[in-house]
């Protein structure tokens, strides 16, 4: 009755591991906005390793303190151990005549993405890297964006408890930390009290209105008058008569295309200050045309964190602005 018993066991075992080709994986280890490069020690040190630190480098817009957009570390392949393959985010550097590029997806933990880049010899993975740099770069920022939102969904609020977000019929994916500022039915302000290490004075900050559609060919242009004139109508400083948030003037922002649940938007990127005050900080604004009801959304984060880096704040308001729906 044993021996039946361990079979049926291992029969089941089998069929719903290798039948239904389901793995049962490790949950994925890793900070957000960092990358494991698998690569020998001589590439790193050399010209392979200066390309990779170069792209993933490049430092992101509108903070005021310098900080790379993805942060690298390094293992040799005779040390991608067990814990190192369950890392969430993997850059794998080989040499092969099979020369190529190649993503994956939950190899040995998931979530988790591997890049795959190969090829004969250094000037070819070299070429590579410059050839897909920017298509890598947005392959880990997509994925880490998804698993944000991810956590923030196992906690998030009941939309239907922000007068604003109903009326504009659009829903986000906002975690239950951040806390009602202002909700008028047409402008929505929600503020997360920062509470760890030195910036626990600070805070991040939600903004969603809209505005009418007017002319299309002007929006970009437009994004920081609109940010500018919504700054002195709702968001004052200490002395409401002569203080209110506006764009830095010595910064120019920068402005991105982007998608915003399959509609087209800008993104874009720069320092936020109060006027006639001390207070600043780094601002990520979603302009998204909303052709079906004649009108622009407005999805702002920005955030005040004084003398600490500030990209991980604002990666958490991109994913939030990042998951909305529009009805």
């Amino acid at each position: 009755m044993k021996k039946i018993f361990s079979i049926l066991v291992i029969t089941i075992l089998l069929s719903s591991c290798v039948g239904n080709d389901k793995v049962i994986l490790k949950e994925s280890i890793g900070k957000l906005n960092k990358v494991m490069v698998v690569a020998k020690i001589s590439d790193w040190t050399g010209d392979v390793g200066k390309e990779v630190r170069n792209s993933f480098g490049e430092l992101m817009v509108g903070l005021p303190q310098p900080e790379s957009i993805l942060d690298v570390s390094q293992v040799a392949p005779s040390g991608f151990s067990s814990m190192m393959k369950a890392s969430r985010n993997i850059l794998i550097i080989s040499e092969s005549n099979n020369e190529g590029f190649s993503v994956k997806n939950n190899i040995y933990a998931q979530p988790q993405t591997i890049v795959y880049v190969q090829a004969k010899d250094d000037a070819g993975i070299i070429k590579l890297l410059k050839k897909h740099k920017k298509e890598i770069k947005s392959i880990f920022l997509e994925a880490d964006v998804k698993f944000t939102q991810s956590i923030f969904e196992k906690d998030k609020q009941d939309n239907t408890h922000y007068k604003t977000l109903q009326n504009l019929g659009i829903s986000l994916i906002i975690p239950t930390k951040f806390n009602i500022v202002d909700d008028t039915g047409e402008f929505l302000w929600l503020r997360n009290h920062l509470t760890s290490g030195i910036a626990k004075t600070g805070s991040n900050n939600i903004l969603v209105y809209s505005i009418p559609l007017t002319d299309e060919s002007k929006v970009a242009d437009n994004i920081v008058a609109v940010r500018d004139s919504i700054g002195e109508k709702y968001i004052p400083g200490t002395d409401a008569e002569t203080q209110h948030m506006i764009t830095e003037e010595a910064y120019t922002p920068f402005t991105f295309d982007a998608v915003i649940d399959g509609k087209k938007a800008y993104e874009t990127r720069g320092k936020w200050e109060v006027k006639n005050d001390f207070m600043a900080g780094p601002f990520l604004n979603y302009t998204i045309i909303d052709k079906k009801n004649n009108r622009l959304i407005i999805f702002e984060g920005f955030t005040y964190a004084p003398s600490v880096n500030k990209r991980a704040f604002l990666f958490e308001l991109e994913a939030i602005a990042k998951s909305m729906k529009i009805k």
